[in-house]
């Protein structure tokens, strides 16, 4: 199928405005995606049509939204090959995910002096909640190293799996600078000596394909806002006998299956872990999102972006005043980047009066900007409905930050 850039751009209404009196060219495809019309058009249908809350009403109106509810969970379970629907968690996104983890799972295996691994490549989100979890248990964070391309050190990692370790916590993709990190064999590595691994999907759900059952990854999760999907939409997988071990991480409506003042039991997978009214509208709109992904084909949209990473890094490595961060073996459609003397704060400026939106800061991810030595950077990050011709405008708008402030 031959992969029509002006027909997917079509499909977006946002990227016909024009910002300043130019095109929007819209480079923050890390930070959320843009939404296709048949996501916007299928959240406004729920509402239109078909607005009920889920699960307890015996009504038609409710039992047409509870099933197109868990249409969309079956429709996400074979999007990322999990074995049942039942180990599809719907939350608000990858930080809800990854607290309900930490609080429901790691708080029942981390005692006194043990330790949970990360890398530090890790979005915020997947440090911040096993920070304070490792605080409140008297265990200890460990840091993987990255080398001086912005990969994870495997050699280090290997050896840090110790008898200590109780949970490995890593990210799929670096929101920071692009790198694909090679889960399969940490994750391998880590059962080896029988500890569980989550893997950080936020960045990889729009961009690669997920088999959660080939990586054997213990939990997985992802934003549907990053997949052209909605906020306020995300999922977790987990494995059905660790779900199952799992106390609630929210309490009431929708997780309880008897309810005394005594005692409560609770609800079966993946209910007891669905408290209270979902997003249903934004979990809708999630599936149609999927749809769109799958119809343009994961495999043709990583050729597209790789082309776009490819061109793009060629470009921006020809400017002797640029210097890009992250030039991992593997990445993806990343590039992080500073001017040697500008600030990337004025250059974001300049760039938004060109009609080109981008990120410049740390990204949730001070640590990685630490190790490099800088305070952050200009990242460019692409999607679907970029093209070489938007690549080409960023290419101009350098030479005008540059005439402008260096």
């Amino acid at each position: 199928m031959t992969y029509d850039i002006e027909k997917i751009r079509g499909q977006f209404p946002i990227l016909q405005r024009e910002i300043n009196g130019k095109s929007l060219v819209y480079f923050d495809n890390a930070a959320t995606t843009q939404k296709p019309l048949s996501v916007i058009e299928r959240v406004s249908a729920y509402y239109r049509n078909e607005n009920c809350n889920i699960h307890r009403g015996v009504h038609f109106l409710s039992q047409e939204a509870t099933q197109e509810f868990e249409d969309a969970r079956e429709k996400v379970r074979g999007f990322i090959n999990a074995g049942r629907k039942e180990e599809i968690i719907f939350t608000k996104g990858t930080t809800e995910a990854i607290n309900l983890v930490a609080y429901s799972f790691g708080r029942n295996i981390l005692g006194q002096g043990d330790e949970v691994l990360i890398t530090a490549l890790e979005h915020h989100s997947n440090l911040v909640p096993w920070q304070v979890l490792c605080r409140e248990k008297n265990a200890f964070l460990r840091v993987v190293p990255i080398n001086n391309k912005g990969e994870v050190v495997q050699e280090a990692y290997k050896k840090m799996l110790g008898p200590r370790t109780k949970m490995v916590a890593i990210g799929h993709i670096s929101n920071a600078l692009g790198t694909i990190n090679p889960v399969r064999e940490m994750i391998a590595a880590a059962h080896e000596k029988n500890i569980p691994v989550l893997v950080d999907g936020a960045q990889a759900a729009s961009h690669i394909k997920i088999d959660v059952q080939e990586l054997d990854c213990d939990f997985y999760c992802f934003s549907g806002h990053k997949a052209y999907g909605p906020m306020g939409s995300g999922v977790l997988f987990g494995k059905t006998r660790l779900l199952e071990s799992m106390d609630p991480y929210q309490c009431g409506g929708e997780m309880v299956d008897r309810v005394t003042f005594e005692k409560t039991t609770y609800n079966e997978l993946p209910f007891k872990f669905e408290a209270g009214t979902p997003n249903v509208e934004s979990i809708l709109g999630l599936k149609t999102a999927l749809d769109f992904m799958d119809s343009l084909g994961m495999d043709s949209i990583g050729s597209h972006e790789k082309a776009l990473l490819e061109y793009g890094t060629e470009q921006l490595a020809r400017d002797p005043d640029i210097t890009i961060y992250g030039t991992a073996d593997r990445k993806t459609s990343i590039i992080s980047f500073l001017f040697k003397n500008i600030h990337p704060y004025d250059a974001g400026i300049i760039f938004d009066k060109t009609g080109i939106a981008l990120r410049t800061g740390n990204h949730c991810a001070q640590p990685v900007m630490d190790r490099l030595g800088i305070s952050g950077t200009i990242r460019v990050s692409f999607g679907a409905y970029n093209t070489i011709q938007e690549i080409d405008r960023l290419v101009e708008s350098i030479g005008m930050v540059k005439k402008m402030l260096g």
